[in-house]
């Protein structure tokens, strides 16, 4: 008899310190939330206590999950409004446990899922998610019974936040805990409504904010979190990367890890400034500035500011060169006529070709940072696109002394290159002394490519999709060979024909050609 009590001591003792209530739980510090559970990569079931399970062991911030309550009001795991083709308000729990879970779970309990995600936890937090019910009492019922459930199993430090598409419910949980951390699900509210409202943070879907960029920086003041579900994409990943999102709810939370690894963010950038294209029609005149008529490089296109030539859609920028003749406005200037490098764009009484020249110029300029474009390229002999920069003294000192940076320089006889160069006065062009190398790239007119540019005081690094294939350094000598401590303007453009895009000539037969842009990023240190 003594040793059967011993016994069952000891299992008493054991089993309620799988989790101390004095135990620390000091949430990871990574945006990842699992989307019920990490059960994507190893094909568990959805909101099962594996995928909660394997969430901890990757260290996630948090595993979101789904709480519904059955009709004798056993609060229960799972996501959709029925279960095994049982309505889950309408079926008591004894039978809905009889169909077990793929991987052989029985369908769990918020109790029994509570607990196991309490054990050997130190690093991931509960995102629960309360369901809207069939009615506003049964509503208060599941908020209520829930609360007491974390509460009696002292779960409280372990739920990160609650989450609704309910605003009522919300609102009853801060009636009823109004420390508890809560976000909006339904995507409907500004940031400001929320902070009227007492809801710490919004987690609204990614195309929602990327319609409202303004909800970002808005948010930011205000002090709301930053939510956005669910970003399974590379491109949604990076873009909440870059915007610096505090949380990242996903099915796929190991993508997520790999991208936070080659973000700019995890070096110690911030974004100071983008355009996503998230909008339709003219380039946003805040951010872009045209350039007009026959510019430079004795290039053939007539730049314009028509939406033939220049508009966004469909997500992104398109810069679009035609065959067709313009009348050339400069046409016999005599200001132009006097300047050997500028005479060609008054001899000519009409261009043969349109197309556009963005800049940033008078705008907006940087001093170092981090630059990325993400673009696809137009195809075709005497097509000549561009990424570049140019130093914001160029009007006062004239190029080369201002310096030049092409982030990247395609021409379609050689479609599968680009190029990285820099101009200086020691270093260009005309003395055939540029600073530039070329590297493959595959399939440039069909595939997003980045390119990019990360600028420092010791050097200018070019890389292709995330690989330096050129770097230019700071030999501390004169602002002859490194005048790039200064700001510098962006410039998006494509050309047809000139001295480099011309060298085999033009084909006709092309056009329309069209340079696609989805995105423009420029990161710079904190100082």
């Amino acid at each position: 008899m003594r040793f059967s009590f011993i016994i069952l001591v000891t299992t008493l003792f054991f089993s309620c310190n799988k989790f101390s209530s004095n135990e620390k739980i000091d949430f990871a510090k990574n945006p990842v939330i699992a989307h019920r559970g990490a059960w994507k990569n190893n094909n568990l079931p959805e909101n099962s206590i594996a995928s909660l399970k394997e969430a901890i062991r990757l260290k996630c911030f948090g595993s979101e999950f789904d709480v519904r309550m059955t009709k004798d009001e056993v609060l229960i795991v799972t996501h959709d409004k029925d279960y095994n083709d049982l309505i889950i308000e309408e079926t008591n729990y004894e039978e809905l446990a009889t169909k077990k879970l793929s991987n052989g779970e029985t369908l769990p309990t918020l109790k029994s899922y509570l607990l196991a995600g309490m054990e050997n936890n130190t690093t991931t937090g509960f995102i629960v998610e309360l369901k809207p019910t069939s009615s506003k009492e049964r509503n208060v019922l599941i908020t209520d019974k829930t609360l007491a459930l974390v509460k009696e199993l002292k779960a409280d430090k372990f739920v990160a936040s609650y989450i609704s598409f309910s605003f009522d419910i919300l609102k009853r949980i801060l009636k009823k805990n109004p420390s508890a951390k809560t976000q909006y699900l339904d995507g409907s509210k500004s940031p400001k409504e929320l902070k009227e409202n007492g809801i710490s943070g919004l987690d609204y879907l990614a195309y929602k904010i990327k319609k409202n960029p303004n909800w970002i920086s808005e948010a930011k003041e205000l002090n709301i979190t930053l939510n956005a579900w669910t970003a399974n994409s590379t491109e949604d990943i990076d873009w909440l990367l870059a915007n610096d999102f505090d949380y990242i709810t996903t099915n796929e939370p190991e993508l997520v890890f790999e991208r936070i690894k080659k973000a700019p963010t995890n070096n110690g950038y911030i974004l100071v400034w983008s355009d996503e294209f998230n909008y339709k029609g003219n380039p946003d005149p805040t951010k872009w500035n045209f350039a007009y008529g026959f510019i430079a490089n004795r290039e053939n296109q007539y730049y314009t500011d028509s939406l033939k030539n220049a508009r966004v859609e469909n997500g992104t920028l398109i810069i679009e060169a035609h065959k067709e003749t313009i009348a050339n406005k400069d046409y016999n200037n005599p200001d132009l006529l006097k300047k050997s490098w500028k005479k060609y764009a008054a001899e000519r009484k009409v261009g043969k070709y349109t197309s556009a020249r963005l800049t940033t110029n008078n705008i907006v300029s940087w001093q170092y940072g981090k630059f990325e474009v993400k673009a696809k390229l137009p195809k075709g002999v005497g097509m000549w696109p561009a990424i570049w920069m140019l130093g914001d003294n160029k009007t006062k000192v004239g190029w080369p002394e201002s310096g030049e940076i092409d982030i990247m320089e395609h021409v379609g006889f050689n479609n599968d290159s680009i190029f990285g160069t820099v101009h200086t006065k020691a270093f260009n062009h005309t003395k055939n002394t540029q600073q530039g190398k070329s590297v493959f790239i595959n399939n440039p007119n069909e595939e997003f490519h980045v390119f990019a540019l990360e600028w420092t005081p010791e050097k200018i690094d070019f890389i292709l999709d995330g690989k330096i294939y050129n770097t230019f350094v700071n030999q501390h000598k004169t602002t002859a060979e490194w005048p790039f401590d200064q700001k510098f303007y962006l410039i998006l453009n494509v050309a047809v024909g000139g001295m480099l895009g011309g060298k085999k000539g033009i084909d006709d037969t092309i056009f329309p050609q069209k340079m696609i842009v989805d995105y423009v990023r420029v990161y710079q240190k904190e100082k």
